[in-house]
């Protein structure tokens, strides 16, 4: 049996835990305090889940021996990116975008020990995390039941986040304007919970589901997959939050940044990836674009027009949003398709699926 269908496994086994009465009460303590902040130290989940996974099926490993640098070390990381992240995200259940151990402070080369010096942000998660490791290690027949526990706790706080968004009632009623409101509000409302800048990458992919199957320059073309907003470029490897591919060529890319004004720095980074992924236009959006640096994006953009053939555009999220809204025949489906993507969305938090209801309510319906 490999990880996967381990992991598949325990998971199945986690919806009932009546039976389990070999884990003390201390250790269900240490498996809260993972829980409890599971979506802000999403990494530390991911690891553990991991490490667990992998004792279920080598008992005799010392899993706290995560690189196989490590005397008597395994990859952990291996396992991770071909097995575990891959299925948590096929469960629903949170994970990172590629694998917990590209979070630097579990990258470290050392072994989870009480004593590891790696700085996880949490001191109560980094205290629940090596304990776990070492109970474990006591105590190998706990295992099984340890990862039940840490992954009904996952289970739990997923159906909690849950939100069912509130359909249209009058598609009439729709107008742009009122969907410029609703949008505005909802993108620059005052959360203070990250998350919330994954909104309006859902709500220009929800645009162009609409635009590449109704505007003649997206013929042949399709919208690739949303991927992880919270992956670093380092480990993303795409040209951008949306793309778009005609041929199985990438032919249009969108990078959005939310609260973060466009400046010269911004278009160079995006002009490493237009001469790595060749796409023939790149849209760089935000709230506004960083005045007293206008002349220099002006010029880097018309340069690489010309040595590249790459049409850079740089605007405003919102009124990008506004343009091709104005260009596609059912804004009742725009609005369908967004709701059901920040429904559906498993980075962001109950809040702000809450708040787009209000908002329909508010202005939609």
């Amino acid at each position: 049996m490999n990880h996967k269908d381990k992991l598949k496994e325990i998971y199945t086994l986690s919806s009932s835990l009546l039976d389990i009465k070999n884990v003390d009460a201390k250790t269900q303590d240490y498996i809260q305090s993972i829980s409890k902040n599971i979506k802000s130290q999403k990494g530390v989940f991911t690891v553990l889940v991991t490490l667990l996974t992998h004792k279920l099926i080598e008992p005799k490993q010392d899993i706290r021996y995560h690189q196989s640098g490590m005397k008597d070390g395994f990859s952990g990381r291996s396992i991770d990116t071909q097995f575990i992240t891959p299925t948590l995200k096929e469960l629903g259940l949170p994970s990172m975008a590629e694998s917990g151990w590209l979070t630097r402070s579990l990258e470290q080369p050392y072994p989870y020990t009480l004593n590891y010096n790696g700085k996880i942000s949490n001191k109560k998660v980094k205290e629940a995390f090596l304990n776990i490791l070492d109970v474990i290690e006591k105590k190998p027949n706990t295992a099984r039941n340890i990862l039940r526990l840490l992954l009904s706790k996952a289970i739990q706080i997923q159906k909690d986040s849950i939100v069912k968004i509130t359909p249209l009632k009058d598609v009439e009623k729709v107008s742009i304007d009122k969907i410029y409101k609703a949008l505005d509000e909802h993108f620059y409302f005052k959360y203070k919970i990250a998350g919330g800048s994954k909104l309006p990458v859902l709500a220009l992919f929800a645009v162009y589901q609409n635009v590449v199957f109704e505007m003649s320059r997206y013929s042949d073309c399709a919208l690739s997959p949303l991927g992880s907003h919270t992956a670093s470029d380092r480990t993303s490897k795409t040209a951008g939050d949306i793309e778009i591919f005609k041929k199985k060529q990438l032919f249009e890319a969108v990078e959005v940044k939310l609260d973060k004004p466009i400046d010269a720095n911004m278009v160079r980074i995006a002009i490493e990836k237009i001469k790595r992924y060749n796409p023939n236009r790149y849209y760089i959006l935000s709230y506004e674009i960083k005045q007293e640096e206008n002349h220099i994006i002006e010029g880097l953009v018309a340069k690489m027009k010309v040595e590249h053939g790459c049409q850079i555009i740089v605007n405003g999220i919102l009124p990008t949003i506004k343009y091709y809204l104005r260009l596609i025949s059912s804004l009742s489906d725009f609005v369908e398709n967004y709701s059901l993507l920040v429904q559906n969305d498993t980075e962001l938090k109950k809040i702000h699926k809450e708040k787009w209801n209000q908002l329909i309510k508010k202005y939609l319906n």
